[in-house]
Parts: C-alpha cells; structure tokens; sequence
C-alpha cells in the first residue's frame, strides 16, 4: 500500500511537470520563435499555451522588443480563458508600468470587460439569469474603469463599445436598486424600501428604472404614514410617467396599500382575513421576456 501512494505521488509530480512545459520549447528558443508560437495559440483560442507562451516570454526577455505586446497580449489571453481576476491584475500592471503606450486604452477597455464578468459563475454563462439580481460590485468597478477610458481616450477606438456598456450598467445598478427595495418591502423595512427609491431617483436620472423609483418612494412613504411626501411621489410620476401600472386613469396611485389605507378583496373581508392576505408591495415594470 505504501508504495501503491508513493507511486501515485511520483506519478502526480510527473504530471505537473510536464505540464509546465510548453511544447517545442527549449532553454535557447528565441523570442522572436516563443512569441511567433504565442500568436499561433491566441489564433487557435488556446488560452492556456497562450498565457503560458506570453509569460515565458516576458520572464526570458523582459527588455525585448515583444515584451510590452507579450504584457498587452497577456490581458487578452487571460480574459477570453475566463480568468477574470488575472486580466484584471495583468491590465493593472500593464497600466502601471506603460502609462504613456499607445495602447494602453485598449488595456483599460480589457479591464472594465474583465471587470464586468468577474462574477459571472458556470450556469450564468448557458442559462439566462437576471444580471440585477447579481453583486453589483463588480459591475461598479467596471462602469469606473469604462469611465476612465472615455474620459482619456475620447476618441479611442474602444469608447464607443465602452459608453454602450456603461449604459447598460448604469440601468443594470438603477435596477438592483430597485430589487432591493422590493427585498425590504417583504421584510417589512418600509424606510429602507423607500430610501432605495429616493436614491434611483436622485442618482440614475434617465433610467428606466426610475419611474419604479418614484413608485417604491410613494408605496414606502404611505407605508410610514408620510402622506404628504407619497403624494408628492405621486404626482411627480403622475406628471412623467403616467402610463405606469401603480397609477389608474385618474392619477391615483394604485396598490394593496394606498391614502386611503389597505385594499383587502371580499373574500380576505369575508374570512376575516384568513384567505387571500394582502401580500407585500413588489416594483419591477421591465418587460417580461
């Protein structure tokens, strides 16, 4: 049995060597042969030998003419084999010692799309999952780090896509907001809910998710007994979105709980409150899919 495991052992360790080593490269390999098999890799989607290829080279010639490409390359090669966090560090580094490259918008717009990904897991990659629904905090440092890049690099070639995907993060945090709000709402923390509201509305004008907001804020302010701030919620969605589904023909706001205080159905009345139970107040007016 013991030398069943010391076997096994040997056998693993062989493994991992070998799988240190790239293939056709020897200790006098040129740079100009370890970068040309590099680029073969990248072409070929083979991620791996890829970032393996561009890391041998820096570290056998880090003052060669393939260096920066190889630190620039690198990035690329690490975002498409969905290792986010190393993108991120290799842009970081690139950034740092090449501030003034040519290219270096290019490593930024790298950063804010690793970024943006970092906290996607396996399922969310082939099934559809609501992106609000995620930690946003990866999505906040990807808006930062697109910001960066159009404010720079107005005229890169990257800002167009970057301003695109800051929008759509931008109406992806508006509605987390939202959502969470919705969250407080079950639990019962009508302040929270309605706070969550008055932020959408104070810091993601122009969304859609705003009208929402303006719609948590009235349902949260009726909930606290603050009459005169949800009517003024209420007229103020009233006179930019009326067509929202919280407001009937006439204005008034519409819910379980309104000014005029909860809205039971008769069978909830007629059971004295045992079938049907007023169920908590939820905002969420995207379009289903």
């Amino acid at each position: 049995m013991k030398y069943a495991l010391i076997f096994l052992l040997s056998m693993a360790l062989v493994g991992c060597s070998s799988n240190d080593e790239l293939p056709d490269v020897t200790a006098d390999t040129g740079e100009q042969q370890i970068y040309e098999q590099a680029q073969r890799y990248l072409r070929s989607n083979n991620w791996d030998l890829a970032v393996r290829s561009l890391q041998l080279l820096e570290s056998r010639y880090p003052f060669g003419k393939y260096a920066e490409q190889a630190q620039l390359e690198l990035i690329y090669a690490h975002y498409n084999g969905y290792e986010q966090e190393a993108a991120v560090e290799a842009a970081d580094r690139f950034i740092r010692l090449h501030p003034s490259h040519p290219n270096v918008d290019y490593a930024y717009y790298l950063k804010g799309l690793a970024a943006h990904s970092a906290n996607e897991d396996l399922f969310s990659r082939f099934l559809p999952t609501d992106e609000a629904e995620r930690d946003t905090s990866q999505a906040r440092e990807a808006f930062a780090e697109f910001n960066q890049l159009v404010t720079r690099f107005p005229d890169s070639p990257y800002s167009p896509d970057a301003r695109a995907r800051m929008l759509h993060l931008r109406n992806l945090l508006a509605r987390h907001e939202i959502l969470v709000a919705n969250y407080y709402f079950r639990r019962g923390a009508y302040l929270a809910a309605a706070n969550r509201g008055r932020y959408v509305v104070e810091n993601f004008q122009r969304t859609p998710a705003v009208a929402d907001g303006l719609a948590v804020m009235a349902q949260g302010y009726i909930l606290l007994g603050l009459d005169d701030l949800a009517e003024d919620a209420i007229a103020t969605l009233a006179l930019n979105y009326p067509d929202h589904p919280n407001l009937d023909k006439n204005g008034e706001f519409k819910s379980v709980y309104t000014l005029d205080g909860l809205q039971r159905n008769w069978i909830n009345k007629a059971s004295f409150g045992l079938f049907f139970p007023p169920t908590p107040p939820q905002f969420d007016t995207r379009p289903k899919l």
